[in-house]
């Protein structure tokens, strides 16, 4: 088997990358707080003679390497800096140092892997035109692609299309998976606050308006929406994350007030319009069936993220071209997570790619959002190679020299 110029460096830098991951990881912070990680990011563009731009979007920050070949085409690599305030329980020696926090969805591993191609891609930019190198904040919730575009992110980084990488649990290791249209869901959360008499609950609950029922008949109106408002071959999910009311201190006292919270997934923008009116007229009409009143919110998360066929067929070639066309799915099965690339990609078209985290050997793994989680440092190689792929597949590059 030939070993290219890149499979020489991989072999030669790994070990580097693996430490900046458990860096990154032992140090995590959460979304708009990514100080050191934005710090350490910028620092190491610099070091190998990377433009670079801070404070985008408030802790992002973007690097541009410019192609030695001539052109004028643009694209955008994407990774997210955030954490999640979850309490990690690896026992990891590179385990969280920030009670608390923890890189529990692997955006140590995105940041390294887009570092590990921005080094390679500055020592060899046999390309044409630009890369962006976009490094966002607050992925996990807190709107950190929003304040990127905000901050004028492709007004001042202009991209002719845009490319984002997650790894994924469960997914075997040296594979990747993407397809095209939808990919990931829309993600909203709502609430209804019900408000009614609260009273004695063991000898006058019938001089009570007792929100307790209006909230047991709202959780049972809600599936109903998915099962007879939405059609049938339309995507749909709505749960119930908490209830809040009542004190378990008094378990004789009926609540006054009660709420009641949770996340609705969708792909269709007629979906999404639709559960918000229905939570909104379901909570009033049980309301009003118990003597209550319902106060409904509804807040919208990220956009559906809809991957371009154009953008996808790159996407597919390079992680072809990264580990061989039979580990690549073009066809995956869409889910109901949700992603705020979404947000970028409605602006500039765009394919979302899935890298396998690997399982383990009885089949067993530890999901994303978990306090066992922990990114797979062997895949680090796979993913600079895949980043670089993409550069090769949309500006040109060369990556066929054979190292001496």
């Amino acid at each position: 088997m030939t070993t290219t110029r890149l499979d020489s460096w991989l072999s030669e830098h790994h070990a580097e990358f693996t430490a900046i991951r458990r860096d990154i990881h032992a140090h995590p912070e959460l979304g708009l707080e990514e100080h050191r990680t934005a710090a350490l990011v910028a620092g190491k563009l610099r070091e190998w003679g990377i433009a670079v731009t801070e404070g985008v979007g408030g802790t992002g920050v973007v690097g541009v390497i410019q192609g030695k070949r001539p052109g004028q085409g643009a694209i955008g690599l994407r990774a997210d800096m955030d954490a999640l305030a979850l309490v990690e329980e690896t026992g990891l020696p590179y385990a969280s140092q920030n009670q608390g926090k923890m890189h529990a969805c692997g955006h140590d591993g995105h940041t390294t892997m887009l570092l590990g191609a921005a080094r390679y891609l500055a020592e060899h930019p046999d390309f044409s035109g630009a890369v962006n190198l976009i490094f966002q904040p607050a992925e996990e919730g807190r709107g950190g692609a929003v304040a990127m575009l905000e901050d004028g992110l492709f007004e001042r980084f202009p991209c002719d299309a845009i490319y984002g990488l997650h790894n994924s649990p469960g997914m075997a290791s040296g594979t990747f998976g993407t397809c095209v249209g939808p990919m990931l869901a829309a993600a909203d959360s709502w609430q209804v606050v019900f408000r009614g008499v609260g009273g004695h609950g063991g000898s006058q609950a019938h001089l009570s308006t007792d929100i307790t029922y209006a909230q047991a008949h709202f959780v049972l109106g809600l599936q109903g929406i998915v099962g007879r408002n939405v059609p049938s071959l339309d995507t749909a999910v709505i749960s119930v994350g908490y209830i809040h009311g009542g004190s378990t201190e008094a378990s004789n006292v009926i609540p006054a007030e009660l709420a009641i919270g949770g996340t609705a997934r969708t792909y269709a923008p007629e979906i999404r319009d639709l559960i918000e009116r229905r939570i909104a007229e379901i909570a009033t009409a049980t309301a009003q069936a118990w003597g209550c009143t319902a106060e409904a919110s509804y807040r919208r998360g990220p956009s559906a993220l809809l991957n371009k066929a154009e953008q996808v067929e790159v996407a597919v070639a390079a992680a072809s071209a990264s580990v061989g066309a039979q580990h690549v799915n073009g066809k995956i099965r869409p889910g109901t997570g949700g992603e705020d690339f979404a947000e970028m990609m409605k602006i500039k078209p765009g394919a979302f790619m899935r890298i396998g985290n690997g399982v383990k050997e009885d089949g067993s793994f530890n999901g994303l959002h978990t306090p066992l989680f922990d990114f797979n440092d062997a895949i680090i190689p796979d993913g600079i190679r895949y980043w670089v792929n993409i550069v090769n597949e949309e500006l040109g590059q060369d990556l066929r020299a054979v190292a001496a």
